[in-house]
Formats: structure tokens, C-alpha cells, sequence
């Protein structure tokens, strides 16, 4: 196998998600997914629209310097406009496009496109109105894609660039056909310019320059395409990201956070079938069939879901891994998938931490006048067999062995001994071993049971109880 550790536990653990979804539909499913896309367009947001308004305070100082006197007012109150657009874009911006969002980026392309286009009423000279061109305003636009593509997506940015251009080339037409002209001036730049044909087109304040408003557009598109390709790569990206992060959550359900940690760092395939020594636990609710015939369904996962949570909680404090969950019980394993020194000793404390959450949680439910809930516990140590277990269709993460089915027959040994732990003298032999672990106080209230019969071995173990 070729498969880095948390990627050959994703094929239990993580759920593939279908394939050729769009980008907002991968975050309705993956909630991961929707959060980080959440935060990177507000984030991208915020940042667009505080640039704007900053822009806009440039640009209003400007034009009080270019042209300072009472017709540059026209213009302050369209920069006024911008911003006005800018907030609302602020409070409409979502993961998904929304209508409201989209028409409130197509105010401003039309806002930006009056303004380049038509002349100020309040001016005291009349020009042509292909004279607007000849102020160059066509790169304003480049300001607002520089702040779009901090904050869309890379298909609202294509959209950006189409509406860009079909505004553009809309008001052309309309200042071809219907603009304001003063023939005049291009009767006295014909007799000045007489034999230099070219240049006179480029002076001709009558005169659009076609030629120069297409390839405005046509650089243009070409930028948004390069703005679009880069947003589609970056959303990739944060796609993969929010994925990891959905991994490791779901990984964290059954391992502690440090081991999962670990698992993301190494090179090893866990996947890869290998003898390891391990301290195995089984965990069961006793009784629990006659408990649960004296509640509601509603009632009884309730139940399991406070058990399994103290009981989780308990293995993931004591470094241990969840394996699964059987019904009313448990499985949990020390030193998977890598072992330490104190393996046996974790177990051991898990097991007497679970039994003091439970009684814990046994006065609490008296309190409330509920009855209380016993359990029972095995603990073995010894060699298991870990790696991927199943078809090609479903592979599974197991952890099999005598030893495993020694722990679960002492868990059953503890009704017929009539206590709540029962645990191999192998873990005890393995505890003793441990190096600054206080041996007495750890096996405080164990008692040696000795050789005890266990279903499906021959040979009998000592088994110590609590």
C-alpha cells in the first residue's frame, strides 16, 4: 500500500464526497466545507469593500486636485454612490451567489459605465460625448475587478468581465448613435491636420475611436480570464483544505487530538497489515436489554449517547483509541497505532476513570430520582493484528487477535465473578514493566482472582478484579 496514514482511515471514517458538484453544493454537504468558505469570503469581503473605501477617498482627493471647483461635486456624489454599493455588497455576501448580490455588482459596472460615458451636466463648457473617451477612464474598471476578486467566486469574476463588456460595448452604440457631436471641430482639425488622416482620428473629439474601445475590452477579458483561472485554482485549494479539516474531525472522533496530529505527519501506511502489542479494552452496559425495555427508543439513544460520550472521553484522555462503538458497549485500544512506554498503565487508568464517571453520573441520576447505570470492563494485553480488512469496495481499519477476543471474554467474566473490572495479569506483568509508573497506587483495590476459565482457551489466565 502507497497510501499516507489518515488517508487510508478516510475510507472508513470520511465519506467520499459525488463527484462533479459545484462548488457552493460541496458546502451544503460538507459543513467544513461551507464554514471555511464562510470565513474566506467575508474575510475577502471585508477586505474588498475597506480597500474600496479607501480608493474612493484617494480618488475624491484627486479630482478636488484636478479639477477643484463646483462641478466636481457631480463626481463626489457618484463616489458617494460607490460606496453606498460597496456597503450594501457588504451585507449581501453569502457562499452562493444570491440575485441581490449579483444585481448590486452590476450597479456598479453600470454606475461606472454612466459616469465614463456621459458627460457632467453641471460642467460650464459642452464637449462631444466621444470626448468623455479621451479622459481614459475605461481603467476605473480594473479597481473594481481588483476588488472582486478578493471577495467572489471565479464564475461571479467571468460574469463580472461579461457584464463589463456588454455595458461597454452597449454605451459605444448609444454615443455612436445618439451622442452629442460638434461638427465644427472636426471641420477646423480636417484644415489643421489636412494630409496626416491618421492622426486626426486619434484627435477628432467627434470621433469614438472604435478600434481603441474594442481592445480596452479585449485586454480587459483577457485579464479577467488570467483573475478567473487563479480564483478557480485558490477555490481548489480551500475545497482540499476544508476537505482535511473534515478528515481530522472525523478522524478525532476515534482517535485523541495528538494522535491524530501524528497520523497527519507520518509516512507510514496505518493501512499496512502488521503484529503490534497492544492493551485492548472491551466496555458494556449491564443489563442493559431489560433497561432498555423500560424506555422509548428516543429514550434509550439518549442514554447510549451520554454513556458513549463520558466513556469516549475517558479513552481520549488517557491516550487511547476509540475503535468502535458495539451497541450498549465499546472497544478501545492503547498503543494504536503507535505504542509508548505506558500503554498498559493508560488502559488501566482509563478503566478506573470510567468507573468513577460513572458513578458520577450514577449520583447524579439518583439525584433525579433515575436508576442507575453499572458497567463492566476487560482489559488484556498482548499481540494483535492491525490493517485493512474487507473487499476493494470497503475496506476497514481492524484490529483482530486472540488478544482482542481475551479482553472481550473478560468483560463477560466480571458477571460471574460478580465485579465491575476484570483484567489479565499480562497487562498487570506489562504495567509493572512501565518506567515511572506508581505501580502500587495504580493497582490500588484489585484483588488477584486467580487462573480463571475463559471461553474458547484452553489454558486457564489469572485474571485480577476490582
Amino acid at each position: 500500500m502507497t497510501e499516507n496514514s489518515v488517508t487510508n482511515l478516510l475510507r472508513r471514517y470520511v465519506p467520499k464526497p459525488p463527484v462533479g458538484l459545484r462548488e457552493d453544493d460541496l458546502a451544503r454537504a460538507n459543513q467544513h466545507l461551507l464554514e471555511a468558505l464562510s470565513a474566506n469570503k467575508r474575510e475577502g469581503l471585508l477586505l474588498a469593500i475597506r480597500a474600496r473605501w479607501v480608493a474612493l477617498a484617494i480618488i475624491a482627493v484627486l479630482l478636488l486636485y484636478l479639477n477643484f471647483s463646483w462641478e466636481v461635486l457631480y463626481y463626489e456624489a457618484i463616489l458617494a454612490g460607490f460606496a453606498l454599493i460597496g456597503w450594501a455588497q457588504l451585507r449581501a455576501g453569502r457562499v452562493a451567489q444570491s440575485r441581490l448580490e449579483l444585481f448590486l455588482i452590476f450597479c456598479d459596472l453600470a454606475l461606472m459605465t454612466f459616469v465614463m460615458v456621459v458627460p457632467n451636466h453641471f460642467a460650464h463648457e459642452t464637449w462631444p460625448t466621444a470626448f468623455q473617451y479621451e479622459f481614459g477612464e475605461f481603467s476605473y474598471f480594473y479597481v473594481l475587478l481588483a476588488g472582486a476578486t478578493m471577495a467572489y467566486s471565479w464564475r461571479t469574476i467571468i460574469a463580472f468581465g461579461t457584464w463589463t463588456t456588454g455595458l461597454w460595448l452597449f454605451a459605444l452604440i448609444l454615443v455612436i448613435l445618439f451622442g452629442t457631436e460638434i461638427p465644427e471641430l472636426t471641420e477646423k482639425l480636417t484644415i489643421a491636420f489636412q494630409g496626416y488622416e491618421r492622426m486626426l482620428e486619434f484627435v477628432d473629439p467627434n470621433d469614438p475611436l472604435v478600434p481603441a474601445r474594442i481592445q480596452e475590452i479585449v485586454i480587459f477579458l483577457i485579464v479577467v480570464g488570467i483573475l478567473a483561472l487563479n480564483g478557480k485554482r485558490t477555490n481548489r485549494l480551500l475545497i482540499n483544505q476544508a476537505g482535511v479539516a473534515q478528515e481530522r474531525a472525523n478522524l478525532a472522533r476515534h482517535f485523541p487530538p495528538n494522535i491524530v496530529d501524528q497520523m497527519a505527519t507520518r509516512n507510514q501506511p496505518l493501512g499496512a497489515v502488521r503484529s503490534q502489542v497492544v492493551a485492548v479494552m472491551f466496555v458494556d452496559i449491564v443489563g442493559f436489554t431489560a433497561v432498555a425495555e423500560r424506555k422509548s427508543p428516543e429514550d434509550v439513544v439518549a442514554l447510549l449517547r451520554d454513556f458513549h460520550q463520558r466513556m469516549e472521553r475517558a479513552v481520549f484522555d488517557h491516550q487511547g483509541t476509540l475503535d468502535k462503538f458495539l451497541g450498549d458497549g465499546l472497544m478501545a485500544t492503547f498503543g494504536n497505532p503507535d505504542p509508548s512506554a505506558h500503554d498498559a498503565g493508560n488502559a488501566l487508568r482509563c478503566g478506573r476513570a470510567m468507573l468513577a464517571a460513572m458513578d458520577l453520573w450514577n449520583r447524579e441520576r439518583g439525584e433525579e430520582g433515575i436508576e442507575p447505570i453499572q458497567v463492566s470492563i476487560g482489559i488484556h494485553h498482548g499481540t494483535v493484528v492491525l490493517g485493512d480488512i474487507g473487499s476493494e469496495r470497503r475496506l476497514e481499519y481492524a484490529v483482530l487477535g486472540d488478544s482482542v477476543n481475551v479482553a472481550s471474554r473478560l468483560e463477560e467474566l466480571t458477571r460471574s465473578l460478580g465485579v465491575r473490572m476484570a483484567m489479565s495479569d499480562d497487562l498487570v506483568a506489562a504495567i509493572r514493566d512501565e518506567p515511572d509508573t506508581e505501580i502500587e497506587a495504580l493497582l490500588s483495590g484489585f484483588e488477584n482472582a486467580g487462573p480463571q476459565s475463559v471461553r474458547g482457551r484452553d489454558e486457564n489466565i489469572i485474571v485480577w478484579t476490582s
